[in-house]
């Protein structure tokens, strides 16, 4: 004779039954959501790229002109591989459709942390993706009005004579990519500092006293990244030291009178 309590038992290992699958459910719906933003930010990059691949000649120009001006009369840019001539114009195009697209990239990686934050958290986040982009934009374009010139004129003006300065458009992209991503992140000094400082990672107090050590840690990052010429080692050098210092300003709007009076009190 059966129990008529029996059938209101729980069976063994009901509850944690019924929460897996919820738990399941909200895994697979983050990695679809997480799937449809990456195809619609994917998208929106092909999008830009078929749009402007017809220029690409014309975009690559633009893009090899800070060498093309230094190079003497009558030289010109190489190409060794035979599809370069084709792929490396395409693959400028493909850059300048990404940072062309980037804003509405970003924006699809916002919307889908969003959710998860707090208000505060809100609040912080999204000056800092648009400050750090328009900083990231800054620095490349320093990279390409100022060091560009800078170093290619000073390279010319000390080949030897009789050796023809011709270089490959394949080996100017792999450099000129290197130069526009340290400039680029080099720019993001200033909002470094004021997220370690927001977060409670360092105080201002002790970010000013880091001050002579990042002056010098900076020229030795300048002498690494950068080529072998004291032009560009000094343009990167020397606008570091300028963004650590904004930083500091910038960032003793952020403090808190409390903590930065508790700082200075140490």
């Amino acid at each position: 004779m059966t129990d008529p309590q029996e059938p209101n038992k729980p069976q063994e290992g009901e509850g944690a039954s019924t929460e897996a699958p919820k738990s399941e459910e909200g895994f697979m719906s983050h990695l679809l959501e997480l799937r449809d933003r990456l195809i619609r930010a994917a998208l929106a990059v092909l999008i830009v790229f078929v749009g402007l691949v017809y220029w690409a000649p014309q975009i690559y120009s633009i893009f090899a002109n800070p060498l093309l001006a230094a190079l003497p009369a009558g030289s010109s840019m190489i190409a060794t591989d035979v599809t370069a001539p084709f792929f490396v114009p395409m693959k400028v195009t493909m850059l300048v459709a990404f940072v062309v697209a980037l804003p509405y990239v970003l924006y699809q990686a916002w919307a889908f942390i969003a959710p998860g934050l707090y208000t505060h958290e809100k609040r912080l986040a999204m000056p800092i993706i648009v400050t750090s982009f328009l900083l990231f934009l800054v620095g490349m374009a320093f990279a390409y009005f100022f060091v560009f010139p800078a170093v290619f004129g000073f390279v010319a003006a000390y080949t030897p004579d009789g050796v023809q300065m011709a270089t490959d458009i394949d080996k100017y992209l792999s450099f000129a990519l290197s130069l526009f991503l340290v400039f680029g992140l080099s720019f993001e000094t200033p909002v470094v500092q004021m997220v370690l400082i927001r977060m409670g990672v360092v105080s201002l107090q002790k970010m000013i006293e880091f001050r002579p050590y990042f002056i010098v840690a900076a020229f030795v990052v300048a002498a690494i990244v950068t080529p072998p010429d004291v032009i560009s080692q000094l343009m990167l050098a020397i606008p570091l030291c300028l963004l650590y210092q904004l930083g500091i300003w910038l960032s003793g709007w952020i403090t808190p009178k409390s903590s930065e009076a508790s700082g200075t009190a140490e």
